[in-house]
């Protein structure tokens, strides 16, 4: 029984003629055809004589290098006036050197890539983790996005508009502290579904006594995280909001004793 052995030495003609080239040592750019056709056609015989599949792309390259090997063993014609430019300049392997720098650059295009290829197949990569138990829980800032100069723009817009009204009289009232003021800020956040504008806190004879100690008071409730206060947009009017059940058992209104 005979055994017969396939074996795929060259990818193409291409590849067969680079490594005749590089094993003859000679410029790619001035190809010796006559010998170099030679070695060529005594592979591909080789090949048939072992009975190797020999592709057709093997054979249209053999008749390409016996047609250039013709032409250039032909004599040259004579080299008139008219034509001189244009025979000093063909060359008939011009196309095949074209052919073959550019399979050369993509086949060391090729080679490097199988070696990152290589390189990267001896890289083991472990599978993702969940990392969310590690993430540590930053507390809640209750002034995320408001400014101390967005309170004192407040405070300066109602202290002018104390100061353009006309007042015909003045009515002294008790005096209120803080902590009646924060009382009165929590009602009127439950009586409006917990959230109120700044400006509603006030009246229309509010006095400057009475702007201060709301401030206080405003600052207290953040401080105690019961409210927060944001703006939609720049120099608007502040929204306080309530955060939460507003009811308390008194013993942070203890600690506020003005």
């Amino acid at each position: 029984m005979k055994v017969h052995y396939k074996l795929e030495m060259f990818e193409g003609p291409l590849d067969l003629l680079l490594h005749l080239i590089d094993t003859a040592e000679v410029s790619i750019y001035n190809i010796p055809i006559s010998e170099i056709t030679d070695q060529y056609m005594e592979y591909v015989a080789t090949m048939q004589e072992l009975e190797l599949d020999v592709a057709s792309e093997f054979l249209v390259m053999a008749s390409t290098l016996l047609s250039l090997k013709s032409k250039m063993l032909l004599p040259k014609p004579p080299v008139n006036e008219e034509n001189e430019d244009a025979e000093e300049g063909a060359d008939p392997r011009e196309e095949l050197v074209q052919k073959l720098l550019e399979y050369r650059k993509y086949k060391e295009i090729a080679d490097s890539l199988r070696e990152k290829e290589l390189e990267r197949s001896l890289i083991y990569t472990r599978e993702p983790e969940d990392l969310s138990p590690y993430i540590r829980d930053l507390e809640e800032n209750p002034v995320e996005g408001l400014h101390v100069a967005d309170l004192v723009f407040a405070f300066q817009k109602l202290l002018r508009k104390v100061k353009s009204r006309n007042i015909v009289t003045r009515i002294h009232r008790d005096e209120i502290s803080v902590k009646d003021r924060i009382r009165e800020v929590r009602t009127l956040l439950r009586e409006r579904g917990g959230r109120v504008m700044f400006s509603r806190l006030f009246a229309e004879d509010v006095t400057r006594q009475e702007i201060v100690v709301t401030f206080l008071a405003l600052l207290e409730l953040m401080k105690l995280k019961q409210v927060s206060c944001f703006q939609d947009r720049l120099f608007e009017d502040i929204v306080i909001l309530a955060r939460g059940d507003m009811e308390t058992d008194g013993s942070t209104d203890d600690e506020i004793d003005y």
